[in-house]
Order: C-alpha cells, then structure tokens, then sequence
C-alpha cells in the first residue's frame, strides 16, 4: 500500500492510499479523485489520466513507453514529467508519490 497525492489543477489536494499492483489512475478513480478520467479502463488509449509526476518522483516513476509517448504527445498541457497514470503501478517504493493533474482532460 502507498498513500498517493493526487493535487488537481486548482490545488485541491487527495491523499489515497493504493493498494501495491494498482494503477496510479486506478487509485484515482476508485477513490474518486476529481481530474482523473480514466475512460478507457487503463489501456493506454485516451490519455484522460495525464498526470505531472512531481520532479523528485521522476526516476522512481520511470519513462514512458513508445505507446504511452504517443498518448502523451495529444494532450493538452503536456510536460517534461507527463505520464498517464494507467501506466504507473503502484508499490511500495512510490509510498508518497506526488502528482499533479492539467487542468482539463482529453
């Protein structure tokens, strides 16, 4: 388990707890995180979990893959720290993990 900060567009901030395996998009939604889309189900092919991962998380956080690039290159406020929270799986070393929502989805 991992207590995530999700922190909206606004600055409202939520603070879930994860269970380790799930998805950081799968914890939003599951908890009703405001920002957090999530229509395709986590497949990496709508990119309505874009998340801004915060910069002291980046290496934990890993690059994105070729797929979740491409994704990433259509959304609306993209950054040097975009990922989708599909593509994120939560474990124990990520206990802490910020991350910031654009202020729309795709």
């Amino acid at each position: 388990m991992a207590t995530i900060t999700y922190i909206s567009h606004s600055g409202l901030e939520s603070k879930v707890d994860v269970e380790n395996g799930k998805s950081l998009m799968s914890g939003a939604v599951d908890n009703l995180v405001e920002g957090i889309i999530g229509d395709c189900g986590g497949c990496c092919s709508c990119a309505t979990c874009h998340v801004m991962v915060d910069e002291a998380w980046v290496a934990r956080t890993g690059e994105p893959d070729e797929a979740e690039q491409e994704m990433l290159e259509a959304v609306p406020e993209p950054s040097s720290t975009s990922r989708l929270g599909c593509q994120i799986t939560v474990s124990d070393e990520l206990d802490g993990l910020v991350v910031r929502m654009p202020e729309e989805q795709f």
